[in-house]
């Protein structure tokens, strides 16, 4: 308001203006400014005193009100409110009905902390598509072994601090992204083509996983990786013709390979069991042979010993003996008996035939169809004995 305003200055010896006609006059703008006071109508009496301040009061006891009601919010279940005053962190808040001073004294951000996010690093898919645009920037990466990959994958993560994730970093799924990026040459970089091809895409997303993690650990990022899922890990477009036939060549090999280690342990079991065979056959031929020298010697030594004692006696058993080994041996003898000119012919074969085939008709009675055996047997041995005495000056 004015100086020279007629309600202010000095009035009733240099006190403060009236309260009540500044209120009047602020009364009558408003009526002016909303079209309530109508000049038209001159013969309208005056309002009395004190309706203006009656008037501006409700009005501003009613935008207080709803300006304290902007104030109201809910903070859903997993997430978090982030109350700022004047753009400076001062508290925040759990889930259910909350309440901070409206703006501009005090915002919030409700961040959902439970909520998976998920980005992809190689291609991008449309919303509401299942089509991949591939970005070759990000896909293509060099091996330990130098040779080009086009890799895709995709990280799924959410939020453990909202105050690190609103706070630290102006824009965190680009930050995620390039840690991803970074992330994955880096392991990349120090695994050969055919390991990162075939069996180590699980171990490589573990690597990511953890070595992402501890990069927005450092950045204080407030996120946590819950999952890296490979998507797709082959050659560039270009050399892929000639890597399937190295892989073929590959998988021959390995089938090759296979089938010779099969082979082999069909036929070296049977190898070694053949040759614990000829080993256990060995050692007994040798305890055998053993025990027969042994035997052989033990009884050589028995027959000395009683051949010492009657040479004559010892000779002629042993020639018995041999006589009987030989004769054993052979169907037909012929004898020639000292001073005579006939010769004596044993049919051992017939003789043997035919007591072979009287005693299966015989088999009550063995010991009548043994006994002209018998009786032709000991005649021989007697007919020798009296040649052999004969023959002895």
């Amino acid at each position: 308001m004015a100086s020279n305003d007629p309600g202010w200055g000095p009035r009733n010896n240099g006190g403060p203006p009236d309260l009540d006609e500044m209120l009047r006059q602020l009364g009558r703008k408003l009526r002016g400014l909303f079209g309530m006071d109508s000049p038209r109508n001159p013969q309208q009496s005056p309002k009395p005193e004190g309706s203006g301040a009656a008037l501006v009061i409700p009005v501003f006891v009613l935008v207080m009100l709803v300006w304290m009601a902007t104030g109201f919010y809910i903070v859903d279940q997993g997430s978090r409110g982030v109350v700022l005053r004047f753009g400076k962190h001062v508290d925040t808040t759990m889930p259910g009905p909350r309440w901070h001073w409206p703006y501009p004294i005090e915002s919030r951000e409700i961040v959902a902390m439970e909520r998976v996010r998920e980005l992809t690093v190689g291609y991008r898919t449309v919303e509401g598509a299942s089509v991949k645009t591939p970005e070759l920037k990000e896909a293509l990466m060099i091996t330990d072994d130098g040779n080009i990959i086009d890799l895709q994958f995709s990280v799924q993560y959410n939020i453990k601090s909202p105050e690190d994730y609103l706070f630290f970093n102006r824009d965190m799924e680009q930050a995620v992204r390039g840690t991803a990026e970074s992330a994955i040459r880096e392991v990349v970089g120090k695994n050969k083509l055919d390991f990162v091809l075939n069996e180590g895409r699980t171990a490589i997303a573990a690597q990511v996983l953890a070595l992402m993690q501890e990069i927005l650990d450092r950045y204080h990022s407030g996120i946590t990786i819950i999952r890296v899922n490979m998507q797709s890990a082959q050659v560039p477009r270009e050399v892929q013709p000639a890597f399937a036939d190295v892989v073929k060549a590959e998988q021959d090999r390995v089938r090759q390979q296979n089938e010779g280690e099969a082979y082999a342990n069909d036929v070296i079991p049977k190898a070694r069991g053949t040759a614990a065979a000829l080993l256990e056959e060995a050692a007994g031929y040798k305890a055998r042979v053993i025990n027969e020298a042994e035997g052989n010697a033990s009884r050589f030594n028995q027959i000395l010993a009683q051949y010492e004692k009657a040479p004559e006696v010892t000779r002629r058993r042993l020639y018995l003996d041999a006589q009987e080994t030989i004769l054993s041996n052979v169907s037909k003898v012929v004898v020639d008996q000292k001073g005579g000119g006939n010769l004596l012919y044993l049919p051992l074969d017939k003789l043997m035939s035919a007591a072979g085939a009287t005693a299966p008709q015989l088999a009550g009675a063995p010991a009548v169809t043994a006994a002209p055996a018998a009786a032709d047997t000991q005649h021989s041995r007697d007919t020798l004995n009296t040649r052999d005495r004969e023959a002895r000056p």
